[in-house]
């Protein structure tokens, strides 16, 4: 090597060192014992692997938080993040919605088979005819997805506002009253109540039929009828904009997050804030039916049923299926595992109830091709628990 090449070699790998020596690992949060290392071990190797910079984790057994808890992976003078940091949760928000869905069944002012016309008014655009099927989606096809829309076979107009601006002829931004209407006239791809689709947007339809049946927003009837009584204050439907971050809230990373697509559309499907002591307790209190502040222990079966055009086909025990807002695989005698996930640019988020008592949530603000993984690999690290501790960090 030439002395002046090597010169220049020298300094870059000094550079490199310099800035590696800036970066640093905070977590910053409580554990309720040392037994729970595996947790924060593993936590880190995932989040180092995939050069993840901002995650957090919240752990519960048996109704009780075990370990709450944020991780940042970034530069010196960069904010730490905490279990109580804001994070957009994307698709976490659908079991939120489908309990606020069957409060107001049990509050009587909503039907679980009531058709989705006879509550919104679904009329299409000038010019466009409503599919001859769209009269028979109900409230429970929406929140199974047997709604008969197919994002796969067409589109998720819920990030198409271009398209509907430019098909009204309105500015930017829209509203979800303005993807509504151009989807009135658009044609379903399966007969309801027949054929899962995950649709996001007959969830942003659920939170429709919620402020018609409630008299309130969407966002005031979750906060004061669901999230209240479970001593959750800080949860929010979040901003599309870097400049609207909410105090508390991470700086998200990747592909367009900010200004890419509207988060406030998003609200009945993606679009809260939440941390993960937040959506802990969220988790925690379906662990004690009989005593859920917001729902009955009927309410809370029915949500986790099998759907019925499942019943009587295929289906074993052990096979996993779509409920109302949430993923769900039962082995009997009250044994099931509940979860799902969330991913929009810039996010990627997981929650599950396991059937051993462990609920975990663990959010990040970036995503990746295999993030997935998280599921299998924290579930695996509470497995190394032999001992869980006692107390509760709810207290």
């Amino acid at each position: 090597m030439k002395p002046f090449a090597a010169i220049i070699a020298i300094s870059l790998l000094a550079s490199a060192h310099a800035k590696a020596a800036d970066r640093v690992w905070r977590a910053t949060g409580e554990s309720a014992g040392p037994e729970l290392v595996a947790l924060d071990d593993t936590m880190r190797a995932f989040m180092v692997k995939r050069k993840i910079s901002a995650g957090a984790l919240a752990v519960t057994y048996q109704g009780r938080l075990m370990l709450a808890k944020g991780y940042r992976w970034a530069g010196t003078e960069e904010e730490p993040v905490g279990p109580e940091s804001l994070f957009r949760i994307a698709s976490l928000s659908k079991p939120i919605t489908a309990v606020a869905v069957l409060h107001l069944v049990e509050a009587g002012k909503l039907r679980l088979d009531e058709k989705v016309v006879e509550v919104l008014d679904l009329a299409p655009v000038k010019g466009k005819t409503m599919d001859q099927r769209l009269p028979k989606v109900t409230i429970l096809h929406l929140l199974q997805h047997l709604g008969g829309w197919d994002r796969a076979k067409s589109y998720d107009p819920m990030f198409r506002d271009r398209r509907f601006a430019a098909a009204l002829r309105v500015p930017l931004p829209i509203g979800t009253a303005d993807i509504i209407a151009c989807m009135n006239g658009e044609p379903l791809q399966s007969e309801p109540g027949t054929t899962y689709a995950y649709s996001n947007y007959g969830y942003c339809l659920l939170g429709r039929v919620i402020e018609k049946r409630s008299g309130m927003t969407y966002e005031e009837y979750v906060r004061q009828e669901i999230l209240a009584p479970l001593a959750i204050r800080n949860m929010r439907i979040g901003k599309s904009r870097l400049a609207e971050r909410f105090p508390g809230e991470v700086q998200y990373e990747g592909e367009r997050p900010y200004g890419g697509f509207r988060v406030e559309n998003l609200d009945a499907h993606g679009g809260w804030l939440a941390s993960a002591v937040d959506l802990a307790r969220f988790v925690a209190a379906l662990d004690d039916p009989n005593h859920h502040p917001a729902l009955s222990a009927a309410s809370i079966e029915r949500m986790f049923a099998l759907p019925e055009n499942l019943a009587g086909k295929d289906y074993q025990l052990g096979d996993s299926y779509y409920a109302c807002g949430w993923q769900v695989r039962d082995y009997g005698n009250g044994q099931r595992n509940t979860w799902h996930t969330g991913s929009l640019p810039g996010t990627y988020t997981f929650l599950a109830r396991w059937r051993s008592g462990i609920g975990c949530v663990v959010l990040f603000n970036q995503r990746g091709k295999d993030f997935a993984a998280i599921d299998s690999v924290m579930g695996q690290a509470t497995h190394r628990i032999q001992q869980w501790p006692a107390g509760d960090l709810f207290r």
